[in-house]
């Protein structure tokens, strides 16, 4: 019997159970946290992993596995929000960039340089140091630090698009621009979008956790990732594995992410795969 072929791809199968684990995880904490997320427990200050405690406890006696669980909502959400914003913003200017070049495009890619000219960090730093830490605020953070790859590839993408037949056909037949721009290319441009977001998503959940690492993030007692991590890395050397059970989480989650977007890469992109078949033999 012939596997499919995404079921062959290992890439996006991995990436996509990795995945779908962390979000049922987070949909279901409620359910699947075995204590508060805030409940105390000073008697069973860093208690090792038990039946009680799966991942045990930390220098408040809280469960950890549940404040991970917890954490996973806070920190998806944070993802999705900004990199749904980034995408939307960044599509935009790149198909207006793209499909009417000129001036246009050149004060448009100007103001992108300008975003990237930024190290992330140290921007997404100073713009929730002036707004104040909070859910929104970080989200908006991400969303001005990660727009600029979306209107880059987009762009890139759009040069291509415009000079295809059934675009100059639309064109010759009157269409109007709007409706060329999101009815003939940017449907035919959403692969490296659904690509870059999905990779998207792993770079915001390590960029919140490190805004939350340095405490910028989220305020305490708010069950971030970065927040975990941080309260862990004060007792790396006497109780170890609280830093390394939340840097864990961080990383699997991450990688989950970097192998769908892996995976997704090779099955919208045909050239890629042509790619790695040549370079393979």
């Amino acid at each position: 019997m012939r596997v499919p072929r995404i079921l062959r791809n290992t890439s996006l199968v991995v990436g996509a159970v990795i995945t779908i684990t962390i979000v049922l995880l987070a949909l279901l904490a409620p359910y699947v946290a075995t204590h508060g997320v805030e409940q105390m427990d000073m008697r069973n200050r860093f208690a090792w992993p038990s039946a009680a405690h799966w991942l045990g406890t930390d220098n408040f006696g809280r469960d950890l596995w549940s404040r991970l669980v917890f954490g996973a909502q806070v920190s998806l959400s944070i993802a999705v929000v900004s990199v749904g914003g980034a995408a939307l913003i960044g599509t935009t200017v790149g198909l207006i960039a793209g499909y009417f070049g000129g001036w246009i495009d050149l004060l448009l890619m100007r103001i992108t340089d300008i975003f990237l000219g930024f190290p992330a960090i140290v921007l997404s730093l100073a713009i929730v140091a002036v707004m104040g830490p909070g859910v929104v605020n970080v989200a908006l953070a991400l969303i001005v630090v990660f727009w600029t790859e979306y209107a880059r590839v987009v762009r890139a993408t759009t040069l291509v698009l415009r000079e295809q037949n059934y675009v100059q056909a639309a064109k010759a037949l009157g269409a109007n621009p709007m409706r060329i721009l999101f009815k003939e290319i940017l449907p035919n441009a959403l692969g490296p979008i659904i690509v870059l977001a999905s990779l998207g998503l792993g770079t915001a959940i390590i960029a919140e956790s490190a805004l939350s690492f340095l405490g910028f993030g989220l305020p305490p007692p708010t069950p971030t990732w970065g927040w975990t991590l941080a309260y862990g890395t004060r007792f790396m050397r006497d109780e170890p594995w609280l830093a390394i059970v939340s840097g864990a989480t961080i990383m699997i989650t991450v990688l989950g992410f970097n192998l769908l977007g892996d995976g997704l890469r090779d099955i919208l992109d045909p050239r890629q795969l042509s790619r790695g078949g040549n370079a393979k033999r």
